[in-house]
């Protein structure tokens, strides 16, 4: 989609915000939803700004009902899917947008209109990557039942845990994204119903982007369409994938993968050669695999760039695990000296296991750190931000920012 009403970008202009609302059958929301919307921004919002009905297979009179209101309010488009899934209309629509900064809130308007402007506004400056309003940080005011607070608290205990989620609140119909931003993330999120806004926080926080975080004003909506019960198992579904996908579980995968590797080849070079040189070799061996495994698997480095200093590296990270197990057989043969090769083997295993976090961490933080460019702005200004040339690509892994969840 495009803004045909407004000039076309040159110099210092006014930044184009889209803001987005994700209907099903909500033909009798949407008129108050996108008549107070239009008249808080047409009074108040400083920026460019176009509102976006994202209709997703209502079989209601929501489509006729948006189209209404197009032709009678100016900066007001409706976007008409077949499929069904918030989060596709979500993707849909950004994915469209001309816009600077795209966001979204839900139709039923429970979080007051006075947070857009401090959502919107760290990602006009470049301060901020994603923005979110959140119902569960200081300063936040809300008002809703026991068992959705219960619900909401749990849900995102559980990305704490799980995930190692950083941000208070995933589920706050209330978010903001740069659209260069978006159009890196957008391809690398899978969900397109309700776990969609989960997945795309939680990418943003493994490549570094910096989460803004918004304490709102928020009032329960008691007819909301979400189906709790289906809708919450669809999210630990997708909690259970991104696990699965995430770097730890990946390495350890990979590492228990070698260690199996390891313990055949010691077992079969035992007996020729000794304990010693064959755990060595066992050692050399899977720790080749073990390094050019974990650089396409666990930290998604492909090409040649890099191969050399990588596996030189990694034959650093060898020798410390190879000293390491070759001291735990010392002690082995001191303390006892006609131990069984089962013996061996547990002890080496044992000790290959100790130095496994010393082997992650080296990985992580030295042999696949991602250089960074020491040209690269600490932070962006608005002039730097709109700038940058129509259908550029940010690799947000390559953001100079940390990772951080302003509360």
């Amino acid at each position: 989609m495009s803004f045909p009403d407004l000039p076309p970008a040159t110099g210092a202009r006014t930044p184009r915000v889209d803001v987005v609302v994700p209907v099903h059958n909500e033909e009798q929301a949407l008129p108050d939803c996108v008549r107070r919307l239009h008249a808080y921004l047409s009074a108040a919002f400083p920026y460019d700004w176009r509102i976006v009905v994202a209709n997703n297979a209502s079989t209601d009179r929501t489509a006729r009902v948006a189209r209404a209101l197009a032709a009678e309010l100016p900066h007001v488009e409706l976007i008409d899917l077949p499929q069904k899934g918030r989060g596709r209309a979500l993707r849909t629509a950004w994915s469209r947008s001309g816009a600077d900064v795209l966001c979204y809130m839900d139709v039923d308007l429970s979080t007051d209109l006075r947070a857009l402007l401090p959502l919107v506004a760290p990602l006009v400056s470049g301060h901020s990557d994603v923005a979110i309003g959140t119902r569960l940080a200081r300063g936040a005011h809300v008002v809703r039942g026991a068992k959705r607070e219960l619900i909401s608290r749990a849900y995102n205990h559980i990305l704490r845990w799980t995930l190692r989620a950083r941000f208070s609140d995933a589920q706050c119909g209330f978010k903001a994204v740069r659209a260069d931003v978006a159009r890196a993330l957008l391809p690398q999120v899978r969900d397109d119903a309700w776990f969609f806004d989960t997945e795309l926080l939680v990418l943003a926080q493994r490549r570094g982007l910096r989460i803004h975080e918004v304490p709102v004003d928020w009032v329960d909506d008691p007819d909301t369409r979400v189906d709790i019960v289906p809708t919450a198992v669809a999210d630990l579904r997708g909690v259970a994938r991104l696990l699965a996908a995430s770097r730890p579980v990946r390495f350890a995968a990979i590492g228990a993968g070698s260690t199996l590797a390891y313990a055949l080849l010691f077992l079969a070079l035992r007996g020729p050669l000794g304990a010693a040189w064959a755990n060595a070799a066992a050692l050399a061996v899977t720790a080749v695999g073990n390094t050019h495994a974990n650089r396409s698997v666990t930290f998604g480095v492909r090409g040649r760039e890099g191969l050399l200093r990588q596996h030189a590296a990694g034959v650093v990270v060898y020798a410390l695990t190879l000293g390491l197990t070759l001291g735990a057989l010392a002690v082995l043969g001191a303390a006892a000296p006609h131990a069984s090769r089962g013996v061996e083997l547990a002890v080496l295993v044992a000790a290959s296991a100790c130095a496994t976090i010393t082997r992650y961490v080296a990985l992580r933080t030295w042999v696949f750190a991602r250089r960074r460019d020491p040209h690269a702005p600490g932070v962006q200004t608005p002039a730097a931000l709109l700038a940058r040339p129509a259908g550029r690509t940010v690799d947000p892994e390559e953001s100079p920012w940390p990772a951080t969840a302003a509360r």
